[in-house]
């Protein structure tokens, strides 16, 4: 396996992410109600912690996604006329649901050129594991951020290109969010290049709910790594003991929420910041935000964002989809007026 290092961090880029986690943790604890950024969840820890969680049996998506791409995995290569593809996902974790599409492709004597895209060596390490080696299959690792490891690919490939961004994770943006990102991808791809993406749908509160208050406490030590990861990174001195994990429904938004909830009333230091924060008794901490989609918003947001659907995938409980689209450009896919640009 290659392996591209886009960003070799110094320690003047250490520092400056260092200062940028403080600026976040500051505005996010500044702001009412007080939240902090999920994106700062997958330190190490972080990252094994969720890989328990997705294993867990009261988390449905990982393994109702996987049974999605078991079945597909032969008929998926059909839809793509060419003898060889590249192959990018972005934030593949350990791989072992892109090796059920590798291996449908290969099945079918197709080239298969694979660039998974991760923030973490960490992760790319762990894929080894589930990625088997295959005369027809080239695996080119690539440390960096989703839009610059994307644009690394597209100047060193000419192949048809499907991307596959699995899991819930588009769930992790809002509305607006989902929008922007869907957009700022489809300017970095082809005219006819394919996106795969992965939807959790509405469905009973009582799974939703059972899903991110697993009964091992994986999704609680999770969310309170956050608050160990802000005592290492920037000297807090959070007692993880005083709080405690709450997840729930908001069918406003079509969302489930990850909170903290500080159990007595309290003041936590963070000496990066050199202040002090007050938290009353319970009150809450924002953390996530997980949507969740009908096949309507779906099929919404992919014509919104310059896409066209080509297939749904599906399980019988109409749990989750994963959703193949075509990228369309031209005069009718000019960027709607009411979008959001990142």
């Amino acid at each position: 396996m290659k392996i591209s290092r886009l960003s070799q961090e110094t320690k003047q880029e250490h520092n400056s992410q260092t200062e940028q986690f403080a600026i976040d943790v500051l505005t996010g604890l500044c702001s009412n109600p007080k939240n902090i950024s999920a994106k700062y969840f997958y330190d190490d820890k972080g990252s094994e912690l969720f890989q328990k969680i997705t294993q867990h049996k009261d988390y449905y998506p990982t393994r109702i996604e996987y049974q999605i791409l078991d079945n597909i995995k032969r008929d998926l290569p059909n839809l793509f006329d060419s003898d060889e593809i590249d192959i990018i996902e972005l934030g593949a974790g350990d791989g072992h649901k892109s090796q059920l599409i590798i291996q449908g492709f290969l099945d079918c004597q197709k080239k298969v050129n694979f660039y998974p895209i991760d923030i973490s060596e960490k992760a790319m390490v762990l894929m080894e594991q589930h990625i088997s080696a295959n005369p027809k299959l080239d695996i080119h690792r690539v440390v960096g951020e989703y839009f610059e490891g994307l644009r690394f690919v597209r100047k060193n490939s000419s192949n048809p290109l499907l991307v596959l961004f699995l899991g819930s994770n588009i769930g992790n943006f809002d509305r607006t969010q989902n929008q922007g990102f869907l957009r700022k991808l489809w300017k970095c791809l082809n005219d006819s290049d394919h996106l795969l993406v992965g939807f959790d749908l509405k469905k009973d509160v009582e799974i939703l709910t059972r899903a991110y208050n697993d009964s091992a406490g994986y999704t609680r030590d999770f969310n309170l790594n956050l608050l160990h990861r802000i005592n290492c990174e920037l000297g807090a001195d959070f007692n993880l003991k005083k709080f405690q994990h709450f997840g729930s429904y908001n069918p406003l938004l079509g969302a489930m929420e990850s909170f903290l909830l500080a159990t007595e009333k309290q003041d936590v230091f963070i000496s990066e910041l050199e202040r002090s924060f007050r938290f009353e008794a319970y009150e809450p901490l924002h953390l996530e935000y997980s949507f969740k989609f009908l096949k309507s918003d779906i099929e919404s947001l992919s014509a919104l964002t310059g896409f066209e659907v080509v297939e749904h995938f599906t399980d019988p409980d109409d749990y989750f989809m994963d959703s193949l689209w075509r990228v369309s450009k031209g005069e009718n896919h000019k960027l709607p007026l009411n979008l959001y640009v990142v």
